[in-house]
Protein backbone atom coordinates (compact mmCIF):
# COMPACT_ATOMS: atom_id res chain seq x y z
CA UNK A 1 0.00 0.00 0.00
CA UNK A 2 1.18 3.56 -0.71
CA UNK A 3 2.26 5.94 1.74
CA UNK A 4 2.57 9.86 1.71
CA UNK A 5 3.53 12.58 4.36
CA UNK A 6 3.76 15.75 3.99
CA UNK A 7 6.15 18.12 5.83
CA UNK A 8 7.52 21.73 5.84
CA UNK A 9 4.67 23.64 5.96
CA UNK A 10 3.80 27.00 8.02
CA UNK A 11 3.84 30.41 7.97
CA UNK A 12 5.65 32.51 6.03
CA UNK A 13 5.67 36.41 5.00
CA UNK A 14 4.63 37.85 1.44
CA UNK A 15 7.29 37.36 -0.85
CA UNK A 16 9.03 34.70 1.45
CA UNK A 17 10.05 30.86 0.83
CA UNK A 18 9.05 27.39 2.08
CA UNK A 19 10.25 23.87 1.03
CA UNK A 20 7.30 21.24 1.18
CA UNK A 21 8.40 17.57 1.37
CA UNK A 22 6.65 14.39 0.51
CA UNK A 23 7.88 11.36 1.39
CA UNK A 24 6.62 8.25 -0.36
CA UNK A 25 6.87 4.47 0.70
CA UNK A 26 5.03 1.24 0.08
CA UNK A 27 5.64 0.58 -3.85
CA UNK A 28 8.60 1.17 -6.64
CA UNK A 29 8.73 5.44 -6.36
CA UNK A 30 9.72 5.30 -10.41
CA UNK A 31 6.06 3.44 -11.11
CA UNK A 32 4.70 6.79 -9.87
CA UNK A 33 3.84 10.36 -11.07
CA UNK A 34 3.56 12.84 -8.44
CA UNK A 35 1.15 15.76 -7.99
CA UNK A 36 1.02 18.98 -5.62
CA UNK A 37 -2.45 20.02 -4.92
CA UNK A 38 -3.91 22.56 -2.64
CA UNK A 39 -6.95 23.55 -1.32
CA UNK A 40 -8.15 26.86 0.74
CA UNK A 41 -10.46 27.51 2.91
CA UNK A 42 -14.04 27.15 1.00
CA UNK A 43 -12.65 26.44 -2.48
CA UNK A 44 -12.06 23.66 -4.22
CA UNK A 45 -8.92 21.46 -4.15
CA UNK A 46 -6.45 22.24 -7.34
CA UNK A 47 -3.35 20.87 -8.96
CA UNK A 48 -0.49 23.23 -8.73
CA UNK A 49 2.63 21.11 -9.77
CA UNK A 50 3.04 17.52 -11.33
CA UNK A 51 6.43 15.36 -12.05
CA UNK A 52 7.04 12.54 -13.83
CA UNK A 53 9.06 9.77 -13.25
CA UNK A 54 11.68 11.15 -15.64
CA UNK A 55 11.09 14.23 -13.90
CA UNK A 56 9.17 16.05 -16.64
CA UNK A 57 7.25 19.17 -15.28
CA UNK A 58 4.27 21.13 -15.16
CA UNK A 59 3.04 23.93 -13.36
CA UNK A 60 -0.47 25.54 -13.01
CA UNK A 61 -0.07 29.25 -14.70
CA UNK A 62 -0.95 30.60 -10.97
CA UNK A 63 2.34 29.83 -9.64
CA UNK A 64 4.54 29.16 -12.46
CA UNK A 65 7.93 31.42 -12.23
CA UNK A 66 7.25 31.04 -8.41
CA UNK A 67 7.02 27.12 -7.14
CA UNK A 68 9.68 24.28 -8.64
CA UNK A 69 8.40 20.82 -7.95
CA UNK A 70 11.37 18.30 -8.01
CA UNK A 71 11.95 14.46 -6.26
CA UNK A 72 14.50 12.29 -5.35
CA UNK A 73 14.68 9.26 -6.21
CA UNK A 74 17.44 7.70 -3.87
CA UNK A 75 15.02 8.81 -0.83
CA UNK A 76 11.91 8.54 -2.60
CA UNK A 77 11.16 12.02 -1.89
CA UNK A 78 9.34 14.55 -4.01
CA UNK A 79 9.82 18.31 -3.12
CA UNK A 80 7.75 21.63 -3.41
CA UNK A 81 10.01 24.93 -3.31
CA UNK A 82 8.33 27.75 -3.14
CA UNK A 83 9.61 31.68 -3.63
CA UNK A 84 7.64 34.50 -3.63
CA UNK A 85 5.08 33.82 -1.45
CA UNK A 86 1.60 35.41 -1.66
CA UNK A 87 -1.69 35.54 0.51
CA UNK A 88 -3.47 34.02 -1.97
CA UNK A 89 -1.16 30.79 -1.86
CA UNK A 90 -2.32 30.06 1.53
CA UNK A 91 -3.99 26.42 1.93
CA UNK A 92 -3.67 22.80 2.59
CA UNK A 93 -1.20 21.65 0.51
CA UNK A 94 -1.53 17.63 -0.16
CA UNK A 95 1.02 15.13 -2.63
CA UNK A 96 -0.91 12.64 -4.77
CA UNK A 97 0.58 10.12 -6.25
CA UNK A 98 -0.48 7.43 -9.75
CA UNK A 99 0.91 4.65 -10.79
CA UNK A 100 1.77 4.25 -14.54
CA UNK A 101 0.66 1.00 -14.32
CA UNK A 102 -3.54 2.35 -13.13
CA UNK A 103 -3.50 6.03 -12.88
CA UNK A 104 -7.22 5.76 -11.79
CA UNK A 105 -6.32 5.42 -8.22
CA UNK A 106 -5.11 8.32 -6.28
CA UNK A 107 -3.26 8.01 -3.34
CA UNK A 108 -2.91 11.34 -1.12
CA UNK A 109 -1.07 12.28 1.94
CA UNK A 110 -3.22 13.98 4.53
CA UNK A 111 -1.65 17.94 3.85
CA UNK A 112 0.17 20.12 5.50
CA UNK A 113 -0.72 23.93 6.02
CA UNK A 114 1.11 27.03 4.64
CA UNK A 115 0.03 30.20 5.78
CA UNK A 116 1.30 33.58 3.80
CA UNK A 117 0.79 36.59 5.90
CA UNK A 118 2.67 39.43 7.57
Amino acid sequence: QVQLVESGGGLAKPGGSLRLSCVFWGRDFSDYVISWHRQAAGKEREQVAIISAGSSTNYADSVKGRFTISRDNAKTTTYLQMNSLKPEDTAVYYCKANSYRDFAVDYWGEGTLVTVSS
